[in-house]
C-alpha cells in the first residue's frame, strides 16, 4: 500500500492515464485557440473548410472520446474488478492489463495526432492563397494525406489489440473472482 493507492491498483494506473490525455487535450485546445492569433492559416478555416479539414476534426473528437473518456471509462472497469469484486490482477492478466494500458494510449495517441495533423496539412493546402493555402485541388491535397494512412491504419490496429488483450485480461481477471466466490462460499 504506498498512501491510499494499493499496489497493482489498475483503475489508478487508467485515472492517472486519462488525467494525462485530458492535460494533453487541454494543451492541444490552447494551442488551436492561441494559434487563432498567429497561424496561418487559422485551424477553423480548416475546419470551417470541410473536406481533407475533416480529417483534423475526426482526429480531434476521437482523442477526447476515446484517449480522455475512454481510458478513464476503462479504469472504472478496473476499478469494479478491483474494489468492487476484490479481484487481483495476477498471472496473464497483469500482463494484459499492462498491454491494454500501454497500447490503448499509444494507439489512440498516435493515430489521432497523425489525423489532426495530416487534416491541418491536407486542408491547409486547398485553401484559397489569399488565407494562406496554397489553392491546390483535392487530388493534390490527398498527396498530402497519402503517406500518413498507413502509420495511421497501423496505430489503430495497436489501440484496437490493446482494447482486446485488455478485455480478455477483464474477461480471466472475472472468471477468476467467480471461481473463488464459489469456493468462499462452500
Amino acid at each position: 500500500m504506498v498512501g491510499n493507492i494499493a499496489i497493482g491498483d489498475w483503475s489508478s494506473r487508467f485515472m492517472v492515464a486519462a488525467i494525462i490525455q485530458g492535460l494533453l487535450v487541454t494543451i492541444l485546445t490552447l494551442s488551436i485557440v492561441i494559434g487563432q492569433m498567429y497561424v496561418k492559416p487559422e485551424v477553423s478555416r480548416v475546419i470551417a473548410f470541410g473536406s481533407a479539414g475533416m480529417w483534423f476534426t475526426m482526429g480531434y473528437i476521437m482523442y477526447v472520446v476515446v484517449g480522455v473518456i475512454g481510458v478513464a471509462v476503462s479504469a472504472l472497469f478496473y476499478h469494479y474488478l478491483e474494489h468492487t469484486l476484490t479481484a487481483a490482477y495476477r498471472g496473464i492478466a497483469r500482463y494484459l492489463a499492462w498491454t491494454h494500458l500501454i497500447m490503448m494510449n499509444v494507439g489512440i495517441t498516435g493515430a489521432t495526432w497523425l489525423m489532426m495533423y495530416g487534416g491541418y496539412e491536407a486542408a491547409k493546402v486547398m485553401l484559397p492563397v489569399n488565407v494562406g493555402g496554397l489553392g491546390l485541388t483535392a487530388a493534390e491535397a490527398h498527396e498530402v494525406l497519402a503517406p500518413l494512412v498507413i502509420p495511421i491504419a497501423a496505430f489503430i490496429i495497436v489501440l484496437a489489440v490493446g482494447v482486446v488483450l485488455g478485455g480478455i485480461g477483464f474477461m480471466v481477471t472475472y472468471r477468476n473472482s467467480m471461481k473463488t466466490m464459489r469456493i468462499a462460499k462452500r
